[in-house]
């Protein structure tokens, strides 16, 4: 899931780095494999630990037809970000899974700076349909909203 080395990454100020490396790794792809590599991202979404996060810290994502949830916990000033998706919803899982990645280790500060059109730079328009790339955009909307105050760890 990261770039092996074909592409340089073109990190821009304001996408943190991880975020920018999948980023890449989608725009270094046709239609069809990018929406193999979000379906790999699907695969990949970490299951959260019992007892990580108190039943009042679940936010759901209002903006998904699928039932996500999104929770933010932060150990000083590094956030972790932790979501869950049903399997059968698997684009939607997909984007969830490359917020977590991708945000993994990231500051506040980055993820605050992080562009709210950053579902639009993987190209991924003509593969799935905007109400779904909608839904990304209310994940990292609320993941932001969670930054300013998250639960502590």
């Amino acid at each position: 899931m990261t770039n092996p080395g074909k592409f340089p990454s073109t990190v821009s100020p304001s996408l943190p780095e991880g975020l920018a490396s999948i980023r890449d790794d989608f725009l270094a792809l046709d239609i069809p494999e990018r929406l193999q590599l979000l379906l790999e991202y699907s695969d990949n979404l970490p299951e959260v630990p019992e007892g990580t996060v108190e039943e009042g810290h679940w936010e759901k994502v209002e903006e998904c037809q699928s039932p996500v949830f999104i929770s933010v916990l932060a150990t000083g000033d590094e956030v972790t970000v932790l979501a869950t998706a049903p399997p059968e919803a698997p684009t939607t899982r997909g984007f969830a899974s490359i917020l977590v990645h991708g945000l993994k280790g990231m500051t506040r500060q980055q993820i605050l700076d992080t562009p709210p059109d950053f579902p639009l730079q993987l190209g991924l328009q003509n593969a799935v349909s905007m109400l779904r790339l909608r839904g990304m955009s209310g994940m990292l909307w609320r993941i932001k909203r969670q930054v300013e105050s998250p639960p502590s760890l």
